[in-house]
């Protein structure tokens, strides 16, 4: 009987300090480590076409771009860092130690941060393009909007310091036993911040581009070409500027589908644990956001498909093919 309660610690020379391992259903743990391996390889290699593409060819730096390449590098850095540690979690017992466990809770709230403050500016980008067209191009330049993706991943990286501050301090505090990863955060300001104030600003920000949006698409199909706003200013929305608003705001929609579920079950409480089926699955969700945006993008953005051509078939490596016409 000694033997078989060794057998189930994580640590059997530790008796008393050592966690029981958490036992999965063998299929259960095969099936999680077919789906995340996929989609952790799917997430870093549409990723990582959407990078090349809006790196390399020249039509492609927009302002626009330059926010969808910063949101395509966080989802690659989930594909490419935070969905193998995930893949870890579903062992027995946690066994890579106090420092690696906040790593690998420290990777993910600054992609997801990331993530979340990108939608954001992307939000902004939109209500701009949209609701006040004629001042797009002074309002919303590459070089503005370089300096705020800076800012942005620089936040991120500081607001996950704060946010995980006791747990810096010493790692493994709020473990209650050896063979356990478990961190302890602010869940009231986390709850605000990266959550109740940026989810609010992308729905206003939204609702109100949907609503511009709704008018104008009367308008173009009752041959008017202009539209009175609130400046009462007579300009016209270009048809591609409807087209990207809704293409973003089906990424938006997306992302909010997937990340509600994370923040309203994880930040019930303050103590985050791993690997119950709760965590797996909401953990999934976000992570199969993070794929999903360049399937969006394949399906609503002809150069999205255009320049994974290119590069499939080598011929972003001639001479001057950053020039190509992918528009």
């Amino acid at each position: 009987m000694e033997t078989l309660d060794e057998a189930e610690l994580c640590f059997p020379q530790l008796l008393n300090t050592s966690c029981k391992k958490r036992m999965h259903p063998h299929s259960e743990s095969m099936l999680i480590y077919i789906v995340m391996s996929f989609v952790s390889l799917l997430t870093v290699v549409l990723n990582l076409l959407v990078i090349i593409s809006i790196s390399h060819f020249r039509q492609l730096h927009t302002p626009t771009n330059h926010l969808l390449l910063s949101l395509a590098v966080s989802d690659f850095l989930v594909g490419l860092f935070v969905m193998p540690f995930q893949i870890l979690v579903m062992e027995p017992c946690w066994l890579l130690g106090d420092l690696v466990c906040l790593l690998y809770y420290f990777l993910p709230f600054i992609t997801v941060s990331a993530s979340v403050v990108n939608m954001v500016l992307i939000s902004v980008d939109r209500y701009v393009a949209i609701c006040y067209p004629l001042h797009y191009s002074t309002r919303i330049t590459q070089k503005r909007v370089q300096i705020h993706v800076l800012l942005c991943w620089i936040y991120c990286v500081f607001y996950s310091f704060i946010i995980l501050y006791d747990n810096l301090k010493q790692p493994g505090r709020y473990n209650s036993c050896y063979g356990e990863c478990v961190i302890n955060i602010f869940g009231a300001v986390h709850l605000v911040f990266a959550f109740i104030l940026p989810i609010s600003t992308i729905v206003i920000l939204y609702v109100r581009v949907f609503v511009v949006a709704v008018s104008q698409a009367r308008a173009m199909r009752s041959h008017i070409t202009a539209v009175k706003l609130q400046s009462s200013v007579t300009v016209t929305v270009k048809k591609s500027e409807l087209k990207a608003a809704r293409t973003l705001g089906v990424v938006v929609a997306v992302f909010l589908m997937c990340y509600c579920p994370f923040y309203c079950v994880s930040l019930s409480g303050s103590d985050i644990t791993m690997a119950s089926s709760t965590n797996t699955f909401i953990n999934l969700l976000v992570f199969l956001n993070s794929c999903l945006n360049p399937v969006i993008y394949a399906f609503f953005y002809p150069w999205f498909r255009k320049s994974v051509k290119l590069i499939v078939t080598l011929q972003i490596l001639q001479p001057q093919s950053c020039q190509a016409n992918v528009l």
